[in-house]
Protein backbone atom coordinates (compact mmCIF):
# COMPACT_ATOMS: atom_id res chain seq x y z
CA UNK A 1 0.00 0.00 0.00
CA UNK A 2 1.31 3.69 -0.86
CA UNK A 3 2.08 5.87 1.96
CA UNK A 4 -0.73 8.23 2.90
CA UNK A 5 1.21 11.33 1.28
CA UNK A 6 1.45 9.31 -2.14
CA UNK A 7 -1.36 11.30 -3.41
CA UNK A 8 -0.36 14.48 -2.27
CA UNK A 9 3.33 13.49 -3.55
CA UNK A 10 1.37 12.97 -7.01
CA UNK A 11 0.12 16.42 -7.02
CA UNK A 12 2.53 18.50 -5.98
CA UNK A 13 4.66 16.38 -9.02
CA UNK A 14 1.62 17.17 -11.81
CA UNK A 15 1.89 20.82 -10.20
CA UNK A 16 5.49 20.90 -11.02
CA UNK A 17 5.22 19.59 -14.53
CA UNK A 18 2.58 21.89 -15.55
CA UNK A 19 5.23 24.85 -14.29
CA UNK A 20 7.79 23.57 -16.59
CA UNK A 21 5.46 22.96 -19.58
CA UNK A 22 2.93 26.18 -19.69
CA UNK A 23 3.12 29.50 -19.57
CA UNK A 24 2.38 30.26 -15.72
CA UNK A 25 0.92 33.29 -16.43
CA UNK A 26 -1.79 31.51 -18.37
CA UNK A 27 -2.56 28.94 -16.09
CA UNK A 28 -2.87 31.42 -13.05
CA UNK A 29 -5.64 33.28 -15.22
CA UNK A 30 -6.89 30.07 -16.00
CA UNK A 31 -7.27 29.50 -12.92
CA UNK A 32 -8.55 32.31 -11.96
CA UNK A 33 -11.73 31.67 -14.29
CA UNK A 34 -12.41 27.82 -13.25
CA UNK A 35 -12.70 29.68 -9.60
CA UNK A 36 -15.11 31.97 -10.60
CA UNK A 37 -16.55 29.04 -12.42
CA UNK A 38 -16.51 26.61 -9.60
CA UNK A 39 -17.56 29.35 -6.95
CA UNK A 40 -14.87 28.78 -4.99
CA UNK A 41 -14.29 32.00 -3.09
CA UNK A 42 -10.99 30.71 -1.57
CA UNK A 43 -9.54 29.61 -4.83
CA UNK A 44 -10.45 32.50 -6.22
CA UNK A 45 -8.29 34.83 -3.76
CA UNK A 46 -5.30 32.29 -3.48
CA UNK A 47 -5.36 32.17 -7.37
CA UNK A 48 -5.62 35.92 -7.88
CA UNK A 49 -2.80 36.64 -5.84
CA UNK A 50 -0.64 34.32 -7.62
CA UNK A 51 -1.44 35.55 -11.02
CA UNK A 52 -0.69 39.05 -9.46
CA UNK A 53 2.49 37.63 -8.47
CA UNK A 54 2.71 36.24 -12.40
CA UNK A 55 2.27 39.78 -13.80
CA UNK A 56 -1.57 39.10 -14.47
CA UNK A 57 -3.31 42.85 -14.76
CA UNK A 58 -6.21 43.46 -11.81
CA UNK A 59 -8.06 45.08 -14.68
CA UNK A 60 -7.30 41.88 -17.39
CA UNK A 61 -8.29 40.28 -13.99
CA UNK A 62 -11.88 42.00 -13.74
CA UNK A 63 -12.87 41.52 -17.01
CA UNK A 64 -12.43 37.97 -16.93
CA UNK A 65 -16.19 36.83 -16.83
CA UNK A 66 -16.44 38.99 -19.76
CA UNK A 67 -13.05 37.68 -21.62
CA UNK A 68 -15.51 36.89 -24.77
CA UNK A 69 -16.46 40.55 -25.34
CA UNK A 70 -13.01 42.10 -24.33
CA UNK A 71 -10.34 43.10 -26.78
CA UNK A 72 -7.76 42.57 -23.69
CA UNK A 73 -7.22 38.71 -24.61
CA UNK A 74 -5.00 37.12 -27.05
CA UNK A 75 -6.57 34.61 -29.51
CA UNK A 76 -4.02 32.22 -27.63
CA UNK A 77 -5.65 33.02 -24.32
CA UNK A 78 -9.02 32.67 -25.31
CA UNK A 79 -8.51 28.79 -26.55
CA UNK A 80 -7.24 28.61 -23.20
CA UNK A 81 -10.30 29.94 -21.57
CA UNK A 82 -13.01 28.50 -23.67
CA UNK A 83 -11.15 25.08 -23.28
CA UNK A 84 -11.18 25.74 -19.48
CA UNK A 85 -14.89 26.57 -19.44
CA UNK A 86 -15.63 23.43 -21.89
CA UNK A 87 -13.86 21.06 -19.35
CA UNK A 88 -15.22 22.62 -16.45
CA UNK A 89 -18.63 22.53 -17.12
CA UNK A 90 -18.55 19.10 -19.01
CA UNK A 91 -21.79 17.99 -17.75
CA UNK A 92 -23.58 20.94 -19.73
CA UNK A 93 -20.95 21.56 -22.72
CA UNK A 94 -19.84 17.67 -23.03
CA UNK A 95 -16.45 19.78 -23.98
CA UNK A 96 -16.94 20.54 -27.48
CA UNK A 97 -15.35 19.77 -30.14
CA UNK A 98 -15.37 23.30 -31.69
CA UNK A 99 -13.27 24.39 -28.28
CA UNK A 100 -11.06 20.86 -28.84
CA UNK A 101 -10.08 21.97 -32.32
CA UNK A 102 -8.94 25.46 -31.74
CA UNK A 103 -7.25 24.75 -28.13
CA UNK A 104 -5.43 22.08 -29.67
CA UNK A 105 -4.15 24.23 -33.15
CA UNK A 106 -3.09 26.97 -30.11
CA UNK A 107 -0.92 24.83 -28.14
CA UNK A 108 1.98 22.22 -28.78
CA UNK A 109 0.48 18.18 -27.79
CA UNK A 110 2.75 19.12 -24.51
CA UNK A 111 1.11 22.65 -23.78
CA UNK A 112 -2.10 21.10 -24.46
CA UNK A 113 -1.63 17.84 -22.11
CA UNK A 114 -0.31 20.13 -19.66
CA UNK A 115 -3.31 22.99 -20.25
CA UNK A 116 -6.10 20.22 -19.47
CA UNK A 117 -4.12 18.48 -16.78
CA UNK A 118 -4.10 21.32 -14.67
CA UNK A 119 -8.15 22.46 -15.55
CA UNK A 120 -9.21 18.94 -14.26
CA UNK A 121 -6.47 19.75 -11.27
CA UNK A 122 -8.40 23.07 -9.84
Amino acid sequence: MAGKNAGIDGLVAGEAWIATSFDPKLMELIKVRVSQINGCAHCLHIHRQDALKQGETEERMLLLSAWRESQRYSDREGAALAWAESLTNVAETRASDADFEIAHSAFSEDEFLALSIGIAMI
